[in-house]
């Protein structure tokens, strides 16, 4: 596997991560640079975490199980954004409720903006537990006769770095929308999770 090849599985491995933290920065509007880069830094290490999991994994245990983990990494996503975005739309839709029926007092800041370390656990992990699976990937490159350029340290490194970057980069153009949505910013960050959770839960049927 080429240095080019990896770099394009970096970038679609880091899709849906890019995608969560987008709506992080909806939510978030006024998250400070140092917050961006908490979250870029636990998508990218997720992401680089779990590839070199598997890589190791696939040395001690039969592709078999490997194969069926897979399937139910898709459930466990599936499960944790579905919660998050329905948590999330449950929350905003309840405040706009709460300043509807009492204009007069000052809006409270949505729930679902605030980003505990709990939640930007769940979310790098529900972004990043289907890359588990391509540690095999990286696992069988570095056996053929192609070999794995960079070695699996430098692979999952740069997958890792990768998904960093590109979420830094999301995060803040979640906030640009953020500012133009405002309070409505949670309900779409809610629908966008739960989206993400069925994509890639009907991506594991194909």
């Amino acid at each position: 596997m080429q240095i080019y090849e990896i770099l394009i599985l970096a970038v679609a491995l880091a899709m849906d991560a890019c995608a969560v933290a987008m709506t992080n920065g909806m939510t978030n509007p006024k998250l400070p640079p140092h917050r961006a880069l908490l979250i870029g830094g636990f998508f990218g290490f997720f992401q680089f975490l779990m590839p070199l999991i598997g890589f190791f994994v696939t040395g001690i245990v039969a592709n078999a199980f490997l194969a069926t983990f897979e399937k139910i990494s898709a459930w466990v996503s599936f499960g944790l954004l579905v919660f998050l975005g329905g948590k999330m739309l449950f929350d905003c839709i309840l405040e706009l409720h709460k300043n509807k029926t009492a204009p007069d007092t000052e809006p409270s800041s949505c729930p679902c903006a605030q980003l505990t370390i709990g939640k930007l656990t769940s979310q790098a992990i529900a972004t990043s537990i289907d890359a588990l699976a391509v540690g095999v990937t990286l696992q069988m490159a570095s056996i053929s006769s192609q070999g794995l350029a960079l070695g699996v340290w430098g692979a999952t490194l740069l997958i890792g770095g990768i998904t960093f970057l590109l979420s830094v980069g999301a995060v803040y153009i979640g906030k640009v929308l953020g500012n133009k949505l405002a309070d409505k910013a949670g309900i779409f960050g809610g629908i966008v999770l739960v989206a993400i959770g069925v994509k890639i839960l009907i991506e594991s049927f194909l």
